[in-house]
């Protein structure tokens, strides 16, 4: 795994999901029609960010986009928990939801390279 990588499009993600959820927390309609198809977009990204670095095989491609995906994900989620805009029972789901698209991305980035 190619660590730094993987800080690169954990940290690209990271950056973006935040931004989105500083943006939901002030207005409404991101919150309420962009946090969840806006944030498995951006792990998307991130784990196509991720395969696309790569010079390895397909297992560290897929394994880093989890990674970058979910971890994003993760903290963006908390984030968003602690100001009150998205319920804490959503921090499990959207984290493995988005890892499973930061996977997807991961396999899209490994194809497009």
């Amino acid at each position: 795994m190619n660590s730094r990588a993987l800080l690169n499009a954990t940290g690209i993600g990271t950056a973006a999901q935040l931004a989105m959820i500083v943006a939901g927390h002030f207005v409404p309609f991101v919150r309420d029609n962009v946090f969840m198809l806006g944030g498995l977009a951006i792990s998307l990204v991130a784990g196509l960010i991720y395969g696309r670095a790569l010079k390895g095989g397909w297992l560290d491609s897929l394994i880093g986009g989890v990674i970058a995906g979910g971890v994003c994900a993760l903290i963006g989620i908390a984030a968003s928990v602690a100001w009150g805009d998205t319920p804490k029972e959503i921090l499990l789901l959207g984290a493995v939801s988005s890892a499973v698209t930061g996977l997807i991305g991961g396999a899209i980035g490994k194809v497009l390279k």
